[in-house]
């Protein structure tokens, strides 16, 4: 089966991105043909492309940016980048922007992030749809007669420049210690922390390998986390922080080197933007804790509840010129970034709250953690809407509880919520939830669980 064999073109265009294994998902004809298509939906006459560390990056990009010239566009090369120095670039020169990255994906896969000027994401509702049926028939224009020209850029210090004025770090000196887990922060993190001079750097496998010696570039799995905690305690520092491969993600760990929630860093990033600008909306999506909407009224703010999705994200955030938002996940999204995401601006608001003062990362956080929540617990079902149909029946009518259906199941009680959700992907169910307390926490989540599990071959 070829790259542009129906079956697997389906296969690989995704509800975000394209991503796949290469070369027998995506190859250069794959590349090129994308390349074609992408520049004939979004009518561009010039594009900016960059690339993650993955061996299969460079030629792809160089692939993707010949089928663009085919097409008439002009294309700005911006060479090795992390996928939110990509967007910046796209919304510095007001121009689409393209990324070749597999995010968090072990070292077999690569896939391709595409965005309208300005950083706008273009998903299955927002043009990916046409560029997927452009490359299915084949139909696409014919070859401009003058091709584009490719140039080359480098935007890294005009990226970090922004970034610093967007979050400056102010104050008393600071040990951080950053895991780039061998992604793009290792090539971003340097340029931003040489122009901090009051934080004190440890790097953590800073040398970009796709092949990822040392572990997976993913840090919403706590397996992945455990040589940047250890070294947090080692050393002595102020907080750490763990990026994923492509660095547009990021979790933070405290002085102690325990966790912090990304609901717990949404909210701190949430009262800082309050600040700035006053009554502003925040958006947070309906997986986040409830002290996130709580923390965003007390501080004068408007809390808007998305759905799970950057792309969902994104369209409210520019419906409700929402200052900033936060998922679960890790993603941070900032209005002052054309309202997309960036784990180094996530990272340098952290540290910029934490110079302010004089107490530790857990004091400075333990207003915002309010509520236990269990983390995403994945089950195996074999049909997911009679789950959660079957849900939805038992927990109606109970007192004091409310349902609402905008992402799979949400069930509210004043002392405790969860949110059920069917995986796009897998046959899975993805259970969130939280309490007023460990006690009940656990008495929900085993309630949920048991529905949930009990068709679940043993």
């Amino acid at each position: 089966m070829g790259s542009l064999d129906p079956a697997n073109i389906n296969a690989v265009f995704k509800a975000y991105d394209v991503r796949g294994t290469v070369p027998d998902q995506i190859d250069d004809e794959l590349a090129r043909a994308t390349g074609r298509a992408f520049v004939q939906v979004v009518g561009a006459d010039r594009i900016v492309i960059g690339y993650d560390m993955r061996p299969s990056s460079p030629d792809l990009a160089k692939a993707y940016a010949e089928g663009a010239t085919t097409a008439g566009a002009d294309v700005v090369l911006i060479g090795l980048c992390s996928t939110d120095q990509l967007y910046f670039a796209s919304g510095h020169l007001g121009i689409p922007g393209v990324m070749f990255t597999a995010s968090h994906n072990p070292a077999q896969y690569n896939g391709i992030k595409q965005c309208r000027a300005f950083a706008a994401p273009v998903g299955m509702e927002s043009g990916l749809a046409e560029i997927r049926d452009l490359v299915l028939s084949g139909d696409v224009a014919e070859p401009a007669e003058t091709p584009g020209t490719i140039s080359e850029q480098d935007l890294l210090e005009a990226y970090v420049d922004h970034l610093l004025t967007l979050a400056p770090v102010k104050g008393r000196t600071l040990k951080v210690v950053a895991d780039a887990g061998n992604g793009m922060a290792g090539h971003t993190a340097p340029a931003v922390f040489a122009k901090l001079p009051d934080v004190e750097l440890t790097p953590l496998y800073f040398d970009l390998d796709g092949t990822f010696p040392n572990h997976e570039a993913n840090p919403i799995e706590a397996e992945n986390l455990t040589d940047l905690q250890a070294k947090v305690r080692e050393v002595g520092a102020d907080v750490g922080l763990a990026f994923d491969g492509d660095a547009d993600r990021c979790f933070l760990v405290d002085e102690r080197g325990e966790l912090v929630s990304p609901s717990t860093l949404t909210a701190l990033i949430a009262t800082r933007e309050l600040k700035k600008d006053p009554g502003a909306s925040i958006v947070h999506n309906l997986i986040t804790s409830r002290a996130v909407p709580e923390i965003v009224k007390e501080n004068g703010g408007t809390p808007v509840r998305t759905r799970v999705g950057h792309s969902f994200i994104k369209a409210v955030m520019a419906d409700t010129n929402a200052a900033f938002g936060g998922e679960h996940s890790g993603h941070f999204y900032f209005r002052d970034f054309w309202r997309a995401d960036s784990g180094m601006l996530a990272a340098l608001h952290a540290m910029a709250a934490l110079a302010e003062t004089d107490v530790p990362m857990s004091e400075l956080l333990a207003p915002y953690e309010r509520y236990p929540l269990s983390g995403e617990i994945n089950s195996t079902v074999a049909d997911a809407p009679s789950v959660l149909a079957e849900i939805k029946q038992a927990f109606s009518g109970q007192d004091g509880v409310e349902l609402d259906e905008l992402d799979g199941l949400t069930v509210s009680h004043p002392d405790w919520s969860f949110n059920v959700r069917a995986s796009n992907t897998e046959p899975l169910l993805r259970l969130n939830v939280e309490g007023k307390d460990q006690p009940t926490l656990e008495r929900v989540r085993d309630e949920a669980l048991a529905l949930i599990t009990k068709d679940t071959p043993k």
